[in-house]
């Protein structure tokens, strides 16, 4: 039996006593984090927006075993918000349609959450028709018609079945309830109606596919709206993706429990303390990135610099040639060699060990 076959289905609960400690850590942990990035002015909260949704974007993908390009991720966030940073390149539909879900969802936070909403995020992560090599159907609820939607694991054969999901003729209904709910909440605490809104979602697991990222965009429209915030600064689904195996082992054995959801709020909060406790890491980058523009305040220095430079700074992995630094900045290999030679002298740049068509260069951190 699963919890939604369960009698009283979906009348959650869970035990206020247990929770109160942690949500309360979890609580002043998350007002601590916005004031330390409202402190930090528009333009680097800015930037840890953009490197925290990128991340978010990736992992997201990642934990449904779809590796995503984070430099396409990230150029389709920056044109999207209308942020001018180096090293932008092309995006393919499907990085722009998740990054389309992704920013909707935190991005419209004060939006009621509808139907419609749901079908358009849908049809977003999709625009294919196709999940894989296989074709689906894309902003509508799934209709069973290949058999019971199930969560399985394992050779073919030899499955293993995770989960059962309501049947589709109950899905409508079941998402009437669950839209109804997520519009009026009560009294509850935002960060336990997060947790139950992700649970209560991906339990009902209305779509074909696309179901565990939708439940976490919503996960995060709930958190945007506790914090009154559509940037973002720390990031659950990257959070999620380092304790894949712990999740969805929680996520069956609630989904298989009765309706007392204790054990899952409890990992969803301790989950989400770890992720706010990760954006320490983002902080620190986007400071670092503060104080090395610092040292140039000054000596300003030409655009193309600017443009490769940020692209270093933000994380791009490879070695940085003269060549590519030519292709980033669309100038000659001449033009790209004196650059470099400038920022060298300048103290910005080093020449890595090696010589000849194999030099490359890297930032002089301080």
């Amino acid at each position: 039996m699963y919890i939604w076959d369960r009698s009283g289905w979906p009348a959650f609960s869970w035990t206020e006593q247990r929770l109160s400690k942690l949500l309360a850590t979890v609580s002043r942990e998350q007002g601590r984090l916005l004031g330390q990035m409202g402190a930090l002015g528009f333009d680097l909260r800015s930037e840890a927006h953009l490197r925290t949704v990128t991340e978010d974007v990736v992992k997201t993908s990642e934990i449904e075993g779809e590796k995503l390009d984070s430099d396409q991720v990230r150029s389709s966030i920056a044109r999207r918000l209308g942020m001018d940073v180096g090293g932008l390149v092309p995006s393919a539909r499907d990085v722009d349609g998740i990054v389309e879900l992704m920013l909707d969802a935190t991005g419209g936070f004060q939006k009621p959450l509808t139907r419609e909403r749901l079908f358009d995020w849908h049809a977003a992560l999709f625009p294919t028709g196709r999940s894989g090599m296989h074709r689906i159907t894309t902003g509508a609820w799934r209709t069973d018609s290949s058999g019971p939607m199930q969560v399985v694991s394992g050779p073919v054969g030899r499955q293993k079945v995770h989960y059962e999901a309501p049947p589709a003729a109950r899905v409508p209904h079941e998402m009437e309830q669950f839209l109804r709910w997520f519009a009026a909440p009560g009294d509850s605490d935002p960060l336990l109606v997060a947790g139950l809104a992700h649970l209560w979602f991906v339990t009902i697991h209305p779509f074909e596919d696309g179901n565990g990222r939708i439940a976490r965009a919503i996960a995060d429209l709930a958190l945007a709206r506790s914090e009154q915030t559509p940037q973002r600064f720390y990031s659950m689904s990257a959070q999620i993706c380092r304790e894949r195996s712990v999740y969805y082992t929680t996520l069956e054995r609630t989904q298989r429990g009765d309706l007392d959801i204790t054990q899952w709020q409890e990992w969803f909060l301790n989950c989400l303390q770890r992720a706010i406790e990760g954006a320490q890491e983002t902080l620190g980058a986007v400071l670092d990135k503060a104080r090395f523009w610092g040292r140039f305040a000054r000596e300003p220095l030409n655009e193309r610099q600017i443009k490769v430079l940020n692209w270093l700074l933000d994380g791009f992995e490879g070695k940085l040639t003269t060549s590519k630094w030519a292709k980033i900045a669309r100038c000659s290999q001449d033009t790209a060699y004196r650059d470099i030679l400038e920022l060298v002298a300048r103290g910005a740049l080093q020449k890595d060990p090696g010589a000849g068509r194999s030099t490359s260069y890297s930032l002089v951190r301080i």
